[in-house]
């Protein structure tokens, strides 16, 4: 309960380039939205992520195809923020920016095993972990570390990349398998990862 005694709204936050979105990010969002009976997640694509190099597609592409993805899942939403935003996405800033936009809202933050030995590493990390709970989910390849300021959660995850996904459009071997139908049909229809259609 927020101070007057409004129920406060649990909403996920995954951000990432999604670059293409696929089936194991769904598969995340799902589970994750379940074991936390969470109300929401929201997917959050990154403009230019701190610690990555930048998304090799359009953001609009990105942001469109994440919709097509949750397209008819009541309890996922796509937030536009850091598209918006552009610049450097630092999750302070779009944490901070939810928080005043949703105060009735207790946020989480998503974010893979791989990435918690980095995080102190990330921006006003101390101000961070101060506002906002983070989930960690497990990485196949990763060495989990304990970190007091991340809630652990074990998924069994479906193997599978964007990086994969990429390399299999750019070489021409079968890629639909890993993407919602409607994510496949839209790389195809736009030629996105070098995708060529046969003549």
């Amino acid at each position: 309960m927020s101070e007057k005694g409004v129920r406060m709204k649990r909403v996920c936050l995954f951000g990432g380039t999604f670059d293409p979105p696929h089936i194991g990010h769904l598969h995340i969002a799902e589970k994750v939205l379940e074991m936390l009976d969470l109300d929401e997640v929201w997917f959050i694509p990154t403009y230019h992520p701190p610690h990555k190099d930048k998304a090799e597609t359009a953001s609009h592409h990105r942001l469109q195809m994440v919709s097509l993805m949750i397209e008819g899942q009541e309890r996922f939403r796509v937030e536009a923020i850091e598209l918006e935003r552009k610049g450097k996405s630092y999750t302070i800033d779009t944490i901070a920016q939810l928080k005043r936009k949703y105060p009735n809202t207790e946020f989480y933050f998503l974010i893979g095993g791989d990435q918690v030995q980095e995080l102190s590493t990330w921006k006003r990390f101390d101000e961070l972990v101060d506002i906002v709970q983070f989930i960690g989910v497990e990485r196949p390849g990763y060495q989990w570390k304990d970190a007091p300021y991340v809630k652990k959660l074990s998924i069994p995850l479906i193997d599978v990349s964007s990086t994969e996904i990429r390399q299999r459009i750019k070489t021409g071997r079968p890629f639909c398998h890993l993407l919602h139908e409607k994510v496949f049909h839209y790389i195809k229809e736009n030629g996105l990862y070098g995708y060529r259609k046969s003549d």
